[in-house]
């Protein structure tokens, strides 16, 4: 198969191109690739060095020969013979003076130079390619990089470099690798021989050729390994068996290692000077990695690894394998590499050993976002060690936590809680910690407040202790507190408590350098701010959440999932369905509902709102029981529920089901019913049942600020409805009254989802009419009413200009078909002393995409600053009239 790419480079190569790879890495099959496809065969001289080829005759002689084979060459090149007397430096210097009348284009191709070695052959090579006519092209192919004073070819940019990691295959070259060779492989069953095979030519061209009629291609993947028949021999005879007995000795002592360094190599050998010699096996492309900028850490490529841990296994008895694996534990352990040592500890069946590394350090894992890696630990004890030891169980529940098994969960931390006396007495007050800190997190994600609340006042006062502070973790533990308490607060809707205390966990987690317990505490703040603080400071929370998630790798994070979802919910508060759908989308995709069932609900909640808001109200009512379900997980009334609950009977109003409503509304305790949310409720459902007057009247308190607790948006839900109600009544006035209290406080936060989901677009059109403040925001809403034009209707939200019924004659509409739902948005800002930074805060955009938005719209509307167009839309009407000056 052709690999286009890579072809290209060798194509468009500077003088020199250097190839420096591990053997089976592709290099010769590239190589003639692309002398096949440039069509240079007769052009280009092919030299493969050897080991008998250290003697600069033998290797000049083929080079000569090489270079008289192609057609640029052959008139040029004089004949050489083995001779005795042949000189290496004589024959450069000859070469140089046939060739320098050299007009056309030449290629002298070296493959496997690495087997010239080190000495005067070399010297010799790297004469002839410093001083070679321009129109003499060089190809060299090694197993590593080659003392050739290719630096200085490097620095005058005369040097092309193609390196293993270049000549890895990608997933695609990898599909199309067994494409070619007839075998069709599922994605998933592709991605995993890619993975195990690290992209190496050979190892997939090998699962290749044994694929090929494999009547289980499936299993054949899954067991595929560096033990397998082909593959081995190919490693033992191009690496492994090209080593001395020591590296060998090395080689293998190492492999029970997920990574080695020279001392560490040194325990396991028995020897000193390992540390050199994994340098050199790395320098020899030897399957060697380095890890680090210092090459002091290494680990072996997969496939060698396996065939490593075959061949120890067959040369060594299984006690002294199960000795390399306790003594890497305890050298580890010594280090500062616990879960390293726990790895081994394990696998050399040192349970306690392995038992106390973990109970010591799976907090550092959990706050540090590495949940996963304590899972995996856990699963690896036999579960009669597990139920034996406290400390372990204990660790269970972290680990039932992280897989969102809240159930099982619970169950563990009875037990450990039950079997805390059996603890050694020097262990029992760090197990103590531990529990304070598993039941803390465990109620938090049941949103117990009141456990949460007392066991973080626990958790704090421990944290003052002497076994917290000999654990290092003091200061870990009271941001985890702090944050844990600030989200339970949330929703106990005590929010200046929860701010502060969100605030003083995150600065803590920042100060001590715990990223992931950080962006825990910065998601779930934003959270907050958009449930019931939106517009607020959530933009600041939510963009820092994000910075971090993308720092550090965490996008696919369940807790990124909470992120983007509060991303939606901010954009559907504004009315950006389009915009708000593709972020829900990714938080439903990411957000594991069983980890955090509060911020699910929150979700499957926003996903029904969604739903409603584009008149899908069957889909919404789906959602909405789905939202539902995840509540009855929860300890205690979630704040959320009668908001919801609240919602769901409006939808089934409008689905016609008023006979369900009412008895739903019947079967709801005195105090939920008097609520300012389930009073909107039922006065939608009066208004279906044709009582407008029941309705105003139930709305009553919560317009007159008598009951406690109507945030804007809701304010601005029972206005709407109200409004609906004195139209119904006959009270034109009084329903353009409140329209436009409604359209006041919408006008102050640009929450416009209210209009949506109880949308009254005919009071819009007749109120616009008449003299108020807010003609563009009417504009806008209409706008996001009306559907597409030719398609279905009921899709508000839908993203196409307003025609000029919408706006009733008075705006030209040439004008506000052509402006964007994003132009008129920021139109309505232009009037204020905004800047255009505190403008794109206002609408969550960057200040680029206000700039180009705001371009626009003065093309559009014929001006050249923002005082014009401020102007101009206010004679069109897109804007109120100033306000009369005294």
């Amino acid at each position: 198969m052709s690999r286009c790419a890579l072809v290209g480079r060798l194509a468009d190569a500077e003088r020199v191109a250097a190839m420096s790879a591990p053997a089976g890495s592709g290099k010769t099959v590239l190589m003639r690739s692309w002398i096949a496809e440039a069509g240079l065969a007769t052009r280009t001289g092919w030299v493969t060095a050897d080991g008998e080829q250290r003697d600069p005759r033998g290797f000049w002689i083929s080079v000569a020969d090489a270079l008289r084979g192609a057609v640029a060459g052959s008139a040029l090149v004089r004949p050489l013979t083995a001779a005795p007397g042949v000189d290496g430096w004589a024959v450069v210097e000859r070469l140089l003076t046939d060739l320098a009348p050299l007009d056309d284009r030449l290629w002298l191709v070296i493959d496997d130079a690495h087997l010239l070695g080190s000495g005067e052959v070399l010297a010799q090579l790297e004469l002839l390619v410093l001083r070679a006519p321009p129109e003499l092209r060089f190809v060299i192919a090694s197993r590593y990089d080659l003392r050739l004073g290719l630096h200085r070819l490097r620095v005058e940019g005369e040097l092309t470099e193609i390196r293993a990691a270049d000549l890895r295959f990608s997933l695609a070259e990898a599909r199309a690798l067994f494409g070619a060779t007839g075998v069709e492989l599922p994605e998933e069953t592709l991605a995993r021989l890619h993975g195990r095979t690290e992209g190496w030519a050979a190892g997939l061209r090998l699962a290749a050729l044994s694929l090929a009629g494999h009547p289980d291609p499936d299993r054949f993947a899954a067991e595929f390994s560096g033990t397998d028949r082909t593959v081995a021999e190919f490693l033992l005879a191009e690496v492994l068996d090209r080593q001395s007995e020591a590296v060998r000795r090395l080689l293998l002592r190492t492999s029970v290692l997920e990574r080695v360094c020279g001392p560490l190599a040194d325990v396991l050998t028995g020897s000193l000077g390992g540390e050199g010699v994994l340098q050199d096996l790395e320098q020899a492309g030897a399957f060697v990695v380095s890890l680090d900028g210092r090459r002091s850490w290494f680990r072996y490529h997969q496939l060698f690894a396996d065939l490593l841990q075959l061949e120890l296994r067959r040369t060594e008895p299984q006690e002294q394998t199960i000795a390399l694996h306790a003594a890497a534990a305890g050298w580890l352990a010594g280090h500062g590499h616990p879960v390293e040592a726990v790895r081994q500890a394990l696998a050399a069946g040192d349970w306690g050993m392995a038992a106390r590394l973990l109970s010591g350090h799976w907090l550092d894992l959990y706050l540090g976002g590495r949940g996963a890696t304590l899972v995996g630990l856990l699963a690896r004890f036999p579960r009669r060690v597990v139920a034996a030891s406290p400390e372990l169980t204990a660790v269970q529940v972290a680990g039932d936590l992280v897989r969102g098994a809240l159930e099982d969960a619970g169950r563990h931390l009875a037990a450990a809680t039950s079997a805390l006396a059996a603890v050694p007495a020097e262990r029992r007050g760090r197990v103590q910690v531990m529990l304070a800190v598993l039941r803390l997190f465990l109620a938090r994600r049941f949103v117990d407040f009141a456990v949460v609340a007392e066991e973080a006042q626990r958790l704090l006062a421990l944290t003052e202790g002497a076994d917290a502070a000999q654990s290092g973790l003091s200061e870990d533990l009271r941001a985890a507190a702090f944050i844990s308490l600030g989200i339970a607060e949330v929703w106990a809707l005590r929010l200046a408590d929860a701010e502060r205390h969100l605030e003083q966990g995150v600065a803590l987690a920042r100060l001590i350098g715990r990223p992931y317990l950080e962006f825990t505490g910065l998601v779930h703040g934003a959270h907050a701010m958009v449930l019931f603080r939106p517009g607020g400071s959530q933009a600041e929370w939510s963009s820092r959440a994000i910075e971090l998630a993308e720092r550090h790798g965490w996008g696919e994070e369940p807790l990124a999932g909470v992120a983007y979802a509060q991303l939606g919910i901010v954009l559907l508060f504004q009315g950006r369905l389009e915009e708000a759908e593709p972020w829900l989308e990714r938080a439903e995709r990411t957000l594991r509902t069983e980890v955090e069932p509060a911020a699910g609900m929150s979700l499957r909640y926003a996903r029904a709102v969604l739903e409603l808001a584009r008149g899908r109200d069957a889909d919404a009512l789906a959602a909405f029981d789905g939202a539902g379900e995840l509540a009855e997980m929860l300890v205690g009334p979630h704040t959320l529920v009668t908001s919801m609950r609240s919602r769901m009977l409006q939808t089934l109003v409008r689905l016609g089901q008023t006979g369900r409503a009412g008895q739903v509304l019947a079967g709801l305790d005195s105090g939920e019913r008097a609520s300012a949310e389930m009073r909107i409720a039922v006065a939608a459902w009066r208004l279906a049942t044709g009582d407008p007057q029941a309705a105003a009247d139930g709305l009553a308190p919560v317009l007159d600020g008598s009951i406690a607790g109507s945030r804007p948006i809701r304010m601005v839900s029972a206005l709407l409805v109200e409004t609906r109600a004195r139209d119904a009544l006959g009270e034109v006035a009084a329903a353009g009254r409140v329209l436009e209290r409604a359209l006041d406080i919408t006008e102050s936060n640009s929450m416009l989802l209210p209009f949506l989901l109880d949308p009254v677009p005919a009071l819009l059109e007749r109120h616009r009419r008449s003299d108020t403040a807010h003609p563009a925001l009417i504009t806008q809403i209409l706008h996001l009413l009306t559907p597409p034009r030719g398609g279905p209707g009921g899709n508000r939200g839908a993203g196409s200009p307003p025609g000029s019924a919408v706006l009733g004659g008075i705006v030209p509409p040439r004008i506000t078909e052509q402006l964007t739902d994003s132009e008129t948005r920021i139109l309505r800002y232009l009037p204020t002393h905004l800047t255009v930074h505190d403008i794109a805060n206002e609408l969550f955009l960057s200040v680029n995409t206000v700039n180009t938005h705001r371009r626009h719209l003065y093309a559009k509307l014929g001006v050249h600053n923002r005082h014009e167009a401020v102007d101009r839309a206010r004679t069109l009407g897109l804007l109120a009239p100033s306000a009369p000056r005294g």
